[in-house]
Protein backbone atom coordinates (compact mmCIF):
# COMPACT_ATOMS: atom_id res chain seq x y z
CA UNK A 1 0.00 0.00 0.00
CA UNK A 2 1.18 3.16 -0.92
CA UNK A 3 1.70 6.37 1.83
CA UNK A 4 -1.13 8.35 -0.07
CA UNK A 5 -3.04 5.12 0.11
CA UNK A 6 -2.95 4.50 3.72
CA UNK A 7 -3.08 7.87 4.67
CA UNK A 8 -7.29 7.88 2.93
CA UNK A 9 -7.84 4.63 4.49
CA UNK A 10 -6.53 5.90 8.05
CA UNK A 11 -8.67 9.10 7.26
CA UNK A 12 -11.68 7.06 6.38
CA UNK A 13 -11.42 5.29 9.49
CA UNK A 14 -11.03 8.32 11.60
CA UNK A 15 -14.24 9.91 9.75
CA UNK A 16 -16.42 6.25 10.39
CA UNK A 17 -15.41 6.37 13.94
CA UNK A 18 -16.38 10.23 14.20
CA UNK A 19 -20.14 9.45 12.92
CA UNK A 20 -20.51 6.13 15.01
CA UNK A 21 -19.80 8.57 18.32
CA UNK A 22 -22.24 11.45 16.21
CA UNK A 23 -18.92 13.61 16.07
CA UNK A 24 -18.69 13.63 20.39
CA UNK A 25 -15.90 12.96 22.27
CA UNK A 26 -13.28 13.72 25.14
CA UNK A 27 -11.61 16.88 25.08
CA UNK A 28 -7.86 17.43 26.76
CA UNK A 29 -9.44 20.43 28.42
CA UNK A 30 -13.44 19.49 29.25
CA UNK A 31 -12.67 18.17 32.95
CA UNK A 32 -15.11 21.07 34.69
CA UNK A 33 -17.73 19.24 32.73
CA UNK A 34 -17.49 16.09 36.00
CA UNK A 35 -20.28 16.42 37.60
CA UNK A 36 -18.84 16.52 40.57
CA UNK A 37 -19.30 20.38 39.58
CA UNK A 38 -23.22 20.12 40.06
CA UNK A 39 -22.34 19.95 43.31
CA UNK A 40 -19.71 22.17 44.29
CA UNK A 41 -19.85 24.75 41.63
CA UNK A 42 -17.65 27.18 43.55
CA UNK A 43 -14.50 24.99 43.07
CA UNK A 44 -14.29 25.51 39.17
CA UNK A 45 -13.03 28.55 39.55
CA UNK A 46 -9.48 29.20 41.04
CA UNK A 47 -6.57 26.86 41.63
CA UNK A 48 -8.90 23.73 42.37
CA UNK A 49 -10.32 24.52 38.77
CA UNK A 50 -7.08 24.65 37.72
CA UNK A 51 -5.79 21.63 38.98
CA UNK A 52 -8.04 19.80 38.18
CA UNK A 53 -8.31 20.72 34.26
CA UNK A 54 -4.32 19.69 34.73
CA UNK A 55 -4.85 16.49 36.16
CA UNK A 56 -7.47 15.24 33.43
CA UNK A 57 -5.11 17.03 30.88
CA UNK A 58 -1.83 15.60 31.77
CA UNK A 59 -2.85 12.06 32.90
CA UNK A 60 -2.00 9.23 30.61
CA UNK A 61 -5.26 7.24 32.07
CA UNK A 62 -8.63 8.74 31.44
CA UNK A 63 -9.89 9.90 34.63
CA UNK A 64 -13.54 10.97 32.83
CA UNK A 65 -15.65 7.52 32.81
CA UNK A 66 -15.15 7.83 36.93
CA UNK A 67 -15.58 11.25 37.02
CA UNK A 68 -18.28 11.38 35.20
CA UNK A 69 -17.26 13.71 32.52
CA UNK A 70 -19.52 13.36 29.00
CA UNK A 71 -18.76 12.75 25.46
CA UNK A 72 -19.83 16.05 23.69
CA UNK A 73 -19.57 17.55 20.98
CA UNK A 74 -17.43 20.55 20.11
CA UNK A 75 -18.18 23.70 18.15
CA UNK A 76 -14.59 24.24 16.67
CA UNK A 77 -14.07 20.12 16.27
CA UNK A 78 -17.26 20.03 14.25
CA UNK A 79 -16.11 23.12 12.06
CA UNK A 80 -12.84 21.15 11.21
CA UNK A 81 -14.73 17.91 9.99
CA UNK A 82 -16.86 20.12 8.12
CA UNK A 83 -13.64 21.29 7.06
CA UNK A 84 -12.45 18.31 6.16
CA UNK A 85 -15.89 17.05 4.34
CA UNK A 86 -15.64 20.26 1.33
CA UNK A 87 -12.13 18.81 0.76
CA UNK A 88 -13.49 15.44 0.26
CA UNK A 89 -16.21 16.71 -1.47
CA UNK A 90 -13.72 18.88 -4.04
CA UNK A 91 -11.92 15.62 -4.53
CA UNK A 92 -14.17 13.51 -5.25
CA UNK A 93 -17.89 15.12 -6.09
CA UNK A 94 -19.49 12.85 -3.72
CA UNK A 95 -22.46 14.75 -2.36
CA UNK A 96 -22.39 12.54 1.01
CA UNK A 97 -19.86 14.49 1.87
CA UNK A 98 -21.85 17.78 1.82
CA UNK A 99 -24.66 16.31 2.83
CA UNK A 100 -23.29 15.57 6.25
CA UNK A 101 -20.94 18.87 6.13
CA UNK A 102 -24.94 20.32 6.01
CA UNK A 103 -26.24 18.51 8.81
CA UNK A 104 -23.41 19.25 11.01
CA UNK A 105 -23.37 22.99 9.64
CA UNK A 106 -26.79 23.67 10.72
CA UNK A 107 -26.40 22.04 14.22
CA UNK A 108 -23.39 24.87 14.53
CA UNK A 109 -26.04 27.07 14.06
CA UNK A 110 -28.14 26.36 16.69
CA UNK A 111 -24.97 26.69 19.07
CA UNK A 112 -24.06 30.30 18.58
CA UNK A 113 -23.02 32.37 21.95
CA UNK A 114 -26.32 34.44 23.23
CA UNK A 115 -27.16 36.86 20.86
CA UNK A 116 -28.57 38.63 23.52
CA UNK A 117 -25.42 39.22 25.56
CA UNK A 118 -22.66 39.58 21.83
CA UNK A 119 -25.30 40.91 19.34
CA UNK A 120 -23.44 39.29 16.90
CA UNK A 121 -22.70 35.34 15.73
CA UNK A 122 -19.62 33.83 17.69
CA UNK A 123 -18.77 30.79 19.38
CA UNK A 124 -17.20 29.34 22.48
CA UNK A 125 -15.98 25.76 23.83
CA UNK A 126 -18.68 23.28 25.25
CA UNK A 127 -17.06 23.43 28.77
CA UNK A 128 -15.97 25.56 31.30
CA UNK A 129 -12.07 26.40 31.14
CA UNK A 130 -9.96 27.76 33.54
CA UNK A 131 -6.34 28.84 32.54
CA UNK A 132 -3.98 31.01 34.08
CA UNK A 133 -4.71 34.52 32.77
CA UNK A 134 -8.80 33.79 33.39
CA UNK A 135 -11.68 31.76 33.85
CA UNK A 136 -14.03 31.06 30.84
CA UNK A 137 -17.34 29.97 31.82
CA UNK A 138 -18.77 27.43 28.92
CA UNK A 139 -20.76 28.97 25.60
CA UNK A 140 -18.81 32.14 26.36
CA UNK A 141 -17.49 33.15 22.96
CA UNK A 142 -13.66 33.23 21.85
CA UNK A 143 -11.93 34.22 18.56
CA UNK A 144 -10.16 30.92 17.26
CA UNK A 145 -13.43 28.65 18.12
CA UNK A 146 -15.26 31.74 16.36
CA UNK A 147 -12.67 32.00 13.08
CA UNK A 148 -13.06 28.51 12.51
CA UNK A 149 -16.50 28.06 12.60
CA UNK A 150 -17.26 30.96 10.54
CA UNK A 151 -14.17 29.52 8.02
CA UNK A 152 -16.34 26.36 8.19
CA UNK A 153 -19.47 28.52 6.92
CA UNK A 154 -18.88 30.19 4.65
CA UNK A 155 -17.02 27.94 2.52
CA UNK A 156 -19.95 25.44 2.63
CA UNK A 157 -22.26 28.72 1.87
CA UNK A 158 -20.49 29.39 -0.97
CA UNK A 159 -20.77 25.77 -1.99
CA UNK A 160 -24.94 24.75 -1.22
CA UNK A 161 -25.70 28.91 -1.52
CA UNK A 162 -26.92 29.02 1.69
CA UNK A 163 -27.39 33.00 2.87
CA UNK A 164 -27.48 31.94 6.55
CA UNK A 165 -24.11 30.15 6.65
CA UNK A 166 -22.81 33.47 4.81
CA UNK A 167 -24.57 35.62 7.27
CA UNK A 168 -23.50 33.96 10.22
CA UNK A 169 -19.93 34.32 8.96
CA UNK A 170 -19.80 37.68 7.91
CA UNK A 171 -21.72 38.51 11.44
CA UNK A 172 -18.93 36.89 12.97
CA UNK A 173 -16.25 39.72 12.24
CA UNK A 174 -18.35 41.85 13.27
CA UNK A 175 -17.59 40.41 16.47
CA UNK A 176 -14.29 40.51 16.09
CA UNK A 177 -14.03 44.03 15.22
CA UNK A 178 -17.03 45.46 17.86
CA UNK A 179 -16.30 43.23 20.62
CA UNK A 180 -12.66 41.72 20.56
CA UNK A 181 -10.94 45.24 19.09
CA UNK A 182 -8.52 45.99 22.26
CA UNK A 183 -6.07 48.59 23.12
CA UNK A 184 -3.77 47.72 26.01
CA UNK A 185 -0.22 48.54 27.10
CA UNK A 186 0.76 50.46 23.73
CA UNK A 187 -1.15 47.82 21.61
CA UNK A 188 -3.64 47.22 19.06
CA UNK A 189 -4.87 44.13 19.00
CA UNK A 190 -8.06 41.60 18.91
CA UNK A 191 -8.20 39.50 22.15
CA UNK A 192 -9.04 36.27 22.69
CA UNK A 193 -11.89 36.46 25.08
CA UNK A 194 -14.16 39.24 25.41
CA UNK A 195 -13.10 41.67 28.65
CA UNK A 196 -9.49 40.49 28.42
CA UNK A 197 -6.42 42.18 27.85
CA UNK A 198 -3.81 39.66 27.62
CA UNK A 199 -2.72 39.87 24.16
CA UNK A 200 -1.48 36.93 21.88
CA UNK A 201 -0.45 36.61 18.33
CA UNK A 202 -2.60 33.95 16.84
CA UNK A 203 -5.59 35.07 18.12
CA UNK A 204 -5.04 38.39 17.32
CA UNK A 205 -4.05 37.56 13.54
CA UNK A 206 -6.40 35.04 13.19
CA UNK A 207 -8.59 37.68 13.93
CA UNK A 208 -7.19 40.03 12.15
CA UNK A 209 -7.38 37.32 8.58
CA UNK A 210 -10.96 37.17 9.16
CA UNK A 211 -11.81 40.44 9.36
CA UNK A 212 -9.83 40.90 6.09
CA UNK A 213 -11.17 37.98 4.81
CA UNK A 214 -14.47 39.43 5.22
CA UNK A 215 -13.36 42.83 4.11
CA UNK A 216 -12.67 41.87 0.79
CA UNK A 217 -15.93 40.02 0.47
CA UNK A 218 -18.20 42.90 1.89
CA UNK A 219 -15.74 45.91 0.23
CA UNK A 220 -15.56 47.15 3.96
CA UNK A 221 -12.43 49.34 4.05
CA UNK A 222 -12.39 50.45 7.87
CA UNK A 223 -12.60 46.50 8.58
CA UNK A 224 -9.25 46.48 5.76
CA UNK A 225 -7.72 49.07 7.56
CA UNK A 226 -8.13 48.09 11.10
CA UNK A 227 -7.35 44.64 10.07
CA UNK A 228 -3.99 46.08 8.81
CA UNK A 229 -3.16 47.87 11.70
CA UNK A 230 -3.34 45.04 13.89
CA UNK A 231 -1.69 42.49 11.66
CA UNK A 232 1.16 45.10 11.34
CA UNK A 233 1.49 45.02 15.74
CA UNK A 234 2.20 41.07 15.44
CA UNK A 235 4.77 41.78 12.32
CA UNK A 236 6.73 44.52 14.50
CA UNK A 237 7.22 41.65 17.18
CA UNK A 238 8.67 38.63 15.35
CA UNK A 239 12.33 38.29 16.27
CA UNK A 240 15.02 38.68 13.60
CA UNK A 241 15.46 34.74 13.34
CA UNK A 242 11.89 34.70 12.28
CA UNK A 243 10.17 33.50 15.10
CA UNK A 244 7.10 34.59 17.70
CA UNK A 245 6.56 33.80 21.32
CA UNK A 246 3.16 32.89 22.05
CA UNK A 247 2.19 36.33 23.82
CA UNK A 248 2.87 39.43 25.97
CA UNK A 249 2.44 37.67 29.45
CA UNK A 250 5.15 36.67 31.29
CA UNK A 251 4.29 32.63 31.34
CA UNK A 252 3.86 33.32 27.44
CA UNK A 253 7.61 33.55 26.19
CA UNK A 254 7.67 29.75 24.95
CA UNK A 255 8.05 29.38 21.09
CA UNK A 256 5.64 26.93 19.89
CA UNK A 257 4.94 24.59 16.33
CA UNK A 258 1.22 24.62 15.79
CA UNK A 259 0.98 28.13 17.17
CA UNK A 260 3.58 29.35 14.71
CA UNK A 261 1.80 28.07 12.15
CA UNK A 262 -1.37 29.40 12.79
CA UNK A 263 0.47 32.86 12.82
CA UNK A 264 1.85 32.10 8.96
CA UNK A 265 -1.57 31.13 7.71
CA UNK A 266 -3.21 33.92 9.23
CA UNK A 267 -0.88 36.53 7.57
CA UNK A 268 -0.98 34.19 4.55
CA UNK A 269 -4.65 34.90 4.28
CA UNK A 270 -4.52 38.62 5.06
CA UNK A 271 -2.24 39.22 1.84
CA UNK A 272 -4.12 37.04 -0.12
CA UNK A 273 -7.73 38.69 0.82
CA UNK A 274 -6.30 42.11 0.49
CA UNK A 275 -3.61 41.62 -2.11
CA UNK A 276 -1.02 43.12 -0.45
CA UNK A 277 2.80 42.90 -0.50
CA UNK A 278 4.09 43.65 2.73
CA UNK A 279 3.96 40.75 4.71
CA UNK A 280 5.62 38.51 2.67
CA UNK A 281 8.81 39.03 3.93
CA UNK A 282 7.53 38.76 7.15
CA UNK A 283 6.00 35.15 6.27
CA UNK A 284 9.25 33.98 4.22
CA UNK A 285 11.22 34.64 7.19
CA UNK A 286 8.67 32.80 9.64
CA UNK A 287 8.42 29.68 7.27
CA UNK A 288 12.03 29.33 6.68
CA UNK A 289 12.25 29.46 10.60
CA UNK A 290 9.31 27.22 10.91
CA UNK A 291 10.96 24.04 8.73
CA UNK A 292 13.98 24.76 10.27
CA UNK A 293 13.37 25.29 14.18
CA UNK A 294 10.09 23.02 14.53
CA UNK A 295 10.73 20.18 12.22
CA UNK A 296 13.22 17.25 13.22
CA UNK A 297 15.43 15.86 11.09
CA UNK A 298 13.65 12.53 11.13
CA UNK A 299 10.29 14.38 9.89
CA UNK A 300 8.65 15.05 13.62
CA UNK A 301 6.67 18.04 14.66
CA UNK A 302 8.58 19.19 17.52
CA UNK A 303 6.12 21.09 19.86
CA UNK A 304 8.42 23.54 21.26
CA UNK A 305 11.43 25.15 19.23
CA UNK A 306 13.97 23.86 21.89
CA UNK A 307 12.19 20.27 22.82
CA UNK A 308 11.08 17.40 20.40
CA UNK A 309 8.77 16.41 23.46
CA UNK A 310 5.97 15.75 23.67
CA UNK A 311 4.81 14.97 19.64
CA UNK A 312 1.25 16.11 19.44
CA UNK A 313 -0.74 15.46 16.16
CA UNK A 314 -1.82 19.02 16.36
CA UNK A 315 1.67 19.72 16.05
CA UNK A 316 1.97 17.33 13.03
CA UNK A 317 -1.61 18.90 11.09
CA UNK A 318 -0.65 22.24 11.25
CA UNK A 319 2.76 21.31 9.51
CA UNK A 320 0.69 19.80 6.80
CA UNK A 321 -1.29 22.53 6.47
CA UNK A 322 1.15 25.76 6.63
CA UNK A 323 3.03 24.02 4.23
CA UNK A 324 0.44 23.10 1.92
CA UNK A 325 -1.25 26.89 2.15
CA UNK A 326 1.75 29.18 2.77
CA UNK A 327 3.80 26.86 1.49
CA UNK A 328 3.04 24.91 -1.59
CA UNK A 329 6.15 24.07 -3.23
CA UNK A 330 7.45 20.70 -4.27
CA UNK A 331 10.03 20.34 -1.37
CA UNK A 332 7.33 21.66 0.97
CA UNK A 333 5.14 18.96 -0.09
CA UNK A 334 7.88 16.71 0.27
CA UNK A 335 8.51 17.93 3.39
CA UNK A 336 4.78 17.52 4.51
CA UNK A 337 4.92 13.78 3.14
CA UNK A 338 7.64 13.13 5.17
CA UNK A 339 5.95 14.12 8.40
CA UNK A 340 2.69 13.01 7.73
CA UNK A 341 4.65 9.40 6.92
CA UNK A 342 6.63 9.90 10.82
CA UNK A 343 3.24 10.59 12.31
CA UNK A 344 1.67 7.51 11.21
CA UNK A 345 4.97 5.49 12.30
CA UNK A 346 4.97 7.12 15.69
CA UNK A 347 1.59 8.36 16.82
CA UNK A 348 -1.18 6.14 15.09
CA UNK A 349 -2.71 3.46 16.25
CA UNK A 350 -3.45 0.41 13.99
CA UNK A 351 -5.48 -1.82 16.26
CA UNK A 352 -8.21 1.05 17.18
CA UNK A 353 -7.81 3.24 13.66
CA UNK A 354 -6.77 6.55 15.72
CA UNK A 355 -3.95 9.06 16.85
CA UNK A 356 -2.74 8.95 20.58
CA UNK A 357 -2.98 12.21 22.01
CA UNK A 358 0.73 12.75 23.16
CA UNK A 359 3.68 10.70 22.85
CA UNK A 360 7.31 11.69 25.49
CA UNK A 361 10.11 9.94 25.42
CA UNK A 362 9.40 6.84 27.92
CA UNK A 363 5.60 6.94 27.81
CA UNK A 364 2.44 7.84 25.76
CA UNK A 365 -0.69 9.33 26.49
CA UNK A 366 -3.05 7.18 24.25
CA UNK A 367 -6.51 8.90 25.12
CA UNK A 368 -8.77 9.44 22.40
CA UNK A 369 -9.46 13.50 22.08
CA UNK A 370 -12.23 14.38 19.15
CA UNK A 371 -11.51 17.99 18.68
CA UNK A 372 -7.61 18.37 19.71
CA UNK A 373 -7.16 15.32 17.91
CA UNK A 374 -8.80 13.16 15.53
CA UNK A 375 -10.46 16.57 14.01
CA UNK A 376 -7.36 17.97 13.37
CA UNK A 377 -6.62 14.59 11.43
CA UNK A 378 -9.64 14.03 9.58
CA UNK A 379 -9.32 18.01 8.00
CA UNK A 380 -5.19 18.19 7.83
CA UNK A 381 -5.29 14.78 5.83
CA UNK A 382 -8.35 15.18 3.27
CA UNK A 383 -6.38 18.52 2.57
CA UNK A 384 -3.19 16.44 1.68
CA UNK A 385 -4.87 13.96 -0.34
CA UNK A 386 -6.88 16.39 -1.82
CA UNK A 387 -4.07 18.57 -2.89
CA UNK A 388 -1.92 15.41 -3.93
CA UNK A 389 -4.97 14.71 -6.25
CA UNK A 390 -5.13 18.06 -7.68
CA UNK A 391 -1.00 17.98 -8.57
CA UNK A 392 -1.55 14.76 -9.95
CA UNK A 393 -4.30 15.86 -12.25
CA UNK A 394 -2.33 19.23 -13.32
CA UNK A 395 0.77 17.09 -14.28
CA UNK A 396 -1.70 14.74 -16.17
CA UNK A 397 -3.26 17.73 -18.27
Amino acid sequence: MSDIEKIKVIKDHILAAARESSFAGSDPFDGLNSRFFSLFPGLKRGKFGLAWIQLNKRSPINLRPLLQVPLARNPKGIALFILGLIDDYKRTNDADYLDEAVELANWLLTQQSEKNIWRHSCWGYHFDWNARAFFVPKGKPNVITTIYVAQALYALGELVDNEFYIEASVSAADFIVKVLYTESDGRNFFAYIPGETAFVHNASLWGAAWVSFIAQKTANEKYKDLALKVARQSVSEQAEDGSWVYGARHHHQFIDGFHTGYNLEALDLIRKSLGVFEFDSTINKGLEYYKSSLIDSDGSAKYYNNEKYPLDMHSVTQVVITLLKVGGSSDDLELASRVLKRSVETLYLPGSGRFVYQKYKYYSNKIDYMRWTQAWVYYSFSKYERFMSDCEKNKNQ
